[in-house]
């Protein structure tokens, strides 16, 4: 349909306005909420999303594009809950205690949210406990945490134990990404998934939410 085209295309180029007078046109027409929401918004994103893993476009293009793509869902989002649309999944994040690097979170925030997901962001210097107390209470699939200094790795060691302790180990899956963070200190400190950037990080989250919804 032209006009969800012409709503992803003005998205990734990030012209907000636009993308807001777009979608409120979308409304009125009758385009159902779900169609304005994927085709239009959401297929823009995963575009911006794919060219920013092939380092064909870079962090200052996708702040823009998910700015448009925020105030675009800021429209939907009052009638979604009426359509009964519901989030992919619920993912908490923050960066970890003792570290301040909110752009990597951030980044993964807006590509999360890109693929539909619901994310809760504790924002930074983020303890063990409270991870795991938001995803009690909000009852999210994954918790994700991200580092950016050496020093602060071992709290997503600390995250683990504590979701282990709190009994929910078995419910929510843990994620860790940032520029010191490996695969082997992954599988070392027992979390569930490592990705290298924020585009891997939300098409692993997608997976683990939909792998949830089925079992």
């Amino acid at each position: 349909m032209e006009l969800l085209n012409q709503i992803s295309e003005n998205l990734q180029k990030g012209k907000a306005k636009i993308v807001k007078e777009l979608v409120q046109q979308a409304i009125d027409q009758g385009i159902s909420v779900k169609q304005i929401l994927e085709e239009g918004l959401l297929s823009g994103m995963s575009i911006i999303g794919e060219k920013f893993k092939n380092n064909e476009v870079f962090v200052p293009e996708v702040l823009v594009a998910a700015r448009a793509m925020n105030m675009g869902a800021a429209l939907l989002k009052p009638l979604l809950a009426d359509a009964g649309v519901e989030n992919a999944g619920k993912v908490c994040i923050g960066t970890v205690q003792g570290d301040l690097h909110d752009i990597g979170k951030n980044l993964v925030k807006m590509m999360m949210e890109g693929k539909g997901l619901e994310v809760i962001d504790l924002g930074t210097d983020v303890a063990p406990e409270t991870y795991v107390k938001a995803a009690q209470e909000q009852g999210c699939q994954i918790i994700c945490c991200s580092a950016l200094l050496t020093t602060t790795m071992p709290y997503m060691g600390e995250v683990v134990k504590k979701a282990e302790e709190a009994g929910i180990r078995d419910k929510v899956k843990i994620m860790i990404g940032g520029a010191p963070v490996t695969q082997a200190f992954c599988d070392q400190i027992g979390a569930d998934v490592y990705t290298p950037d924020a585009s891997s990080a939300a098409d692993a989250a997608i997976e683990i939410c939909q792998k949830g919804a089925s079992a």
